[in-house]
Formats: structure tokens, sequence, C-alpha cells
């Protein structure tokens, strides 16, 4: 189901990419670079969803390992993917900004369903790209490359470091702790 919703994100962020209006002028594809990246955090994060954690934790092999190829594949994919539904030059919120905001958004979501559990592992993320954007009318935050990062264009050092160290954090935390459990313990 994950990766029929992130096929699903690459085709919808192709055919909005693909428009006319969207090809000649590259500052139209900021939404783009910010709305299909939430939308494979999204897909990722609730396939984080453990259905039975008792037996996680009481598994003679550890499950770290399971985590983080589970997040890593699926990262790897939705970025791969949503790389490839936007053209354009790398400078102008092209295909590498979309492979940075995506590792940074499933970082995000990753270490979020570690507090908040898989089903509601999309909303900080959301919070975050949401408030970045709202707020890059705002020349201080629009020029602010390490907290504004999903807004940048894409080869930023900096805002590659943010995105890369929220990905490799967050899959970390996520491999080693797992999505909190959800509903009574019982």
């Amino acid at each position: 189901m994950t990766a029929a919703v992130l096929v699903g994100a690459a085709l919808l962020t192709l055919w909005a990419a693909s428009r006319p209006e969207t090809y000649l002028d590259p500052y139209r594809r900021v939404p783009l670079l910010s709305l299909a990246p939430l939308a494979a955090s999204a897909a990722v994060g609730v396939s984080l969803h453990a259905y039975a954690r008792e037996l996680d934790d009481t598994a003679v092999r550890p499950w770290w390992p399971r985590r983080l190829a589970h997040l890593l594949v699926l990262g790897s994919l939705a970025a791969l993917l949503l790389a490839l539904a936007v053209p354009g030059r790398a400078e102008v919120f092209g295909a590498a900004a979309m492979v940075r905001n995506t590792l940074g958004a499933v970082g995000l979501t990753a270490a979020a369903a570690v507090v908040t559990g898989a089903r509601l592992s999309w909303l900080p993320t959301t919070l975050y790209f949401s408030s970045v954007y709202l707020s890059a009318a705002s020349p201080r935050v629009r020029n602010e490359t390490v907290l504004a990062w999903p807004l940048q264009s894409g080869p930023q050092p900096a805002a590659w470091g943010v995105a890369l160290a929220l990905f490799v954090s967050g899959s970390a935390l996520c491999a080693w702790r797992g999505a909190r459990p959800e509903g009574p313990r019982g």
C-alpha cells in the first residue's frame, strides 16, 4: 500500500510539474517541493506501525536492522520516484531539492513516530513544513538556510546538511526504539 501511495504521489507530482506555468517559472515548483515530500513521508510514517509490539519486544533477534532497512528502502524509493517526477536543473528547484526535502521529511516523520506513534507521525512534519512555507514571505526566514531548508534551491550545502542530519538521526532513532505503541497497553 505504501509503494502504491508513493507511485501515486510521484505521478501527481509529474503532472503538476509538467504544467506550462510551472515549467516556465521555476519558483512555482516550491509548493511541489513541500507537498510531494509531505505525502511521501506520511505514507512512510504510517507504514512504521507495529501490529504486535509485544512480539517485537520479546523477539530472539533484534528488530532494529529490519526497521532500519524498512526506512532506508522506502525513503530511497520515495526520493527516487519524486526526483524523477520533477524535471529541471538543480539550481532552480529541480530533482536535487526534491531528494533533499524527501529525505528530510522522512527523517522528521520517523523521529515523530517514536514520539507520537506511527498513525500521527505525519503531523509534526506537516506543521513544520506548513509554518516554513507560510512564513516564506518574510525575507528573514527565506534567507535563513538552516531553518527554511525545505524552501532552498537544490545545491545549498547548509540545507542538505540539515536534511541529511534529520534523515540519519530520525532513521536511527526509529530503528533503535521503534514507533510508539498506540492504544491502551494491557
